[in-house]
C-alpha cells in the first residue's frame, strides 16, 4: 500500500516540547489563580528553562499574565515578562506564548465589545514587545482552548464568567477576540506564527443506548466549532478566514474519549479510538500543520502515557501527517485548580525555598529514549542531553 513521504517536523526547534501550567481564571470563590506564581515558575524562570534545554526541550509553552500587565487601561507593566523572555533567550528556549489563558484585568467586562478591542491592542503591545528584545519569530497562541473555556466558563459555571447556557454566545466572543487579536500580532510582527490550541476528543453512545448515535457525534464534532469559526467555515460573519489558521494545536489527555452521558473510554476498551486516526482527521479537515499542544498524565502513569502518544504520533507521521512536535504539559507539577492538592504531572517537581526541584526519572528516561526514537525515524542528529 502507498504511503505518503514522511513529514520532516521544522517549525520548532525540537520535537518534544515542555508547556508551563499558566492559568490566571478566577474560581467559584472569586480567588484568582496564578499557576506561574503557584509553581514558582516566576521566581526560577531562567532555572527552569535551563533545566528543560538540559533535557533537550528547546521549546517551550509559557504564558503573558495580561492582568498583572495590564492593571490600568492602556498602560502595560512588563515587569512581570520581560525577565521571562531573557531567560528565555539566555537558556536559548524558544516559546510558544499564551497571550489569554482563562483570565483578563479586572476592570474588563468579557461580554462587551471593549473585552475584544484591549485585548486586539494588548496583543500589539506584546508583539512589539517581543520585536523589540529580539525575538526571532514569535510564537503566540492568542486564546487557550476557546472550545473547553466556552464549555467550562459559558455553560457550566466552572470558573469565570461563570456562566449558564451562554457557551455558545462566549464561544463567538473568544473567537472574535483571537481573530482581531492575530490581526494586531501580524501588523506588529509579520514573522509571527500562530498556535491555535483546543481539545480533541471521541464521543460515543453508551453502549445500552443506541439511539443516541446522532447525538454522540453532535457532540464529537463540536471538537471543530471553535476552530471553524476562525477559519471562516462557519459563522462567517465573526471575520474568520482560513489564514487565521496557521498552526493546530491539539490537547490530549487519557479522559479525552467518553461515552455521551456515560463514563470514559479506556484506551483497553475496543471502541477506543486511536490517537493516530484522530490527528488524521484534523489535519484532513484544515490542511494544517499539527501540534500536540497538551499531553499528560499524573503521578506513576506519566512514563507509559508519553509511550504511547509517541507511539500514535509516530504512527501518523509514517502517514504523511503533519505533526510538529509533542508538547508534555504541565512540565512542573502544580496545585490543583480547585483545591490546591500537588498534581504529579511534571517532568519535576514543586520548587523548594531555594528553587530546587526533584526530577522524575521514569518520564525523564521515557523522554530521553522517544529523542532518540524520533530523531532516528527522521533521520536528525542525536540530541546533547546533559547528565543528571
Amino acid at each position: 500500500m502507498h504511503k505518503s513521504p514522511l513529514h520532516q517536523p521544522t517549525l520548532f526547534d525540537g520535537f518534544f516540547l515542555g508547556g508551563f501550567e499558566c492559568s490566571t481564571h478566577r474560581r467559584h470563590d472569586g480567588r484568582r489563580l496564578d499557576l506561574i506564581a503557584a509553581t514558582g515558575h516566576d521566581r526560577h524562570a531562567a532555572a527552569d528553562y535551563q533545566r528543560m534545554a538540559a533535557h533537550g526541550i528547546r521549546t517551550v509553552r509559557d504564558g503573558v499574565r495580561w492582568h498583572l500587565i495590564e492593571t490600568v487601561p492602556g498602560h502595560y507593566d512588563w515587569s512581570s515578562l520581560r525577565p521571562m523572555i531573557h531567560a528565555a533567550r539566555d537558556a536559548g528556549v524558544q516559546v510558544i506564548w499564551d497571550l489569554c489563558h482563562y483570565g483578563w484585568p479586572d476592570d474588563l467586562d468579557i461580554w462587551r465589545p471593549a473585552f475584544v478591542e484591549r485585548f486586539a491592542r494588548f496583543c500589539a503591545a506584546v508583539a512589539g514587545l517581543m520585536r523589540d528584545e529580539g525575538v526571532d519569530v514569535p510564537c503566540f497562541c492568542p486564546v487557550n482552548e476557546i472550545s473547553y473555556w466556552a464549555w467550562a466558563g459559558g455553560d457550566m459555571k466552572r470558573f469565570n464568567p461563570m456562566a449558564e447556557r451562554r457557551g455558545m454566545e462566549l464561544k463567538h466572543q473568544l473567537v472574535r477576540a483571537s481573530i482581531a487579536g492575530i490581526d494586531a500580532i501580524r501588523a506588529a510582527d509579520p514573522r509571527a506564527r500562530i498556535v491555535q490550541v483546543d481539545p480533541v476528543i471521541n464521543v460515543l453512545p453508551r453502549p445500552d443506548r443506541r439511539g443516541d448515535v446522532n447525538a454522540a457525534e453532535n457532540a464529537r464534532l463540536s471538537q471543530y466549532e471553535a476552530w471553524d469559526m476562525i477559519g471562516g467555515y462557519a459563522w462567517p460573519g465573526l471575520g474568520g478566514k482560513p489564514e487565521y489558521l496557521d498552526i493546530i494545536g491539539v490537547n490530549y489527555y487519557s479522559d479525552n474519549q467518553w461515552f455521551l452521558n456515560g463514563g470514559t473510554i479506556g484506551r483497553d476498551d475496543p471502541r477506543y479510538r486511536p490517537f493516530a486516526d484522530i490527528l488524521a482527521e484534523v489535519h484532513r479537515r484544515y490542511g494544517r500543520p499539527v501540534l500536540v499542544a497538551e499531553t499528560g498524565a499524573e503521578g506513576d502513569a506519566r512514563a507509559p502515557w508519553l509511550d504511547y502518544v509517541t507511539d500514535q504520533v509516530t504512527a501518523a507521521l509514517r502517514e504523511g501527517v503533519p505533526v510538529e512536535g509533542i508538547c508534555l504539559y504541565p512540565i512542573l507539577d502544580y496545585p490543583g485548580w480547585a483545591n490546591d492538592r500537588h498534581c504529579e504531572t511534571g517532568l519535576y517537581g514543586l520548587c523548594d525555598a531555594d528553587g530546587g526541584r526533584c526530577l522524575h526519572q521514569p518520564l525523564a528516561d521515557a523522554l530521553e529514549r522517544h529523542q532518540a526514537r524520533v530523531n532516528a525515524l527522521l533521520a536528525r542528529p542525536p540530541l546533547q542531553i546533559a547528565a543528571q
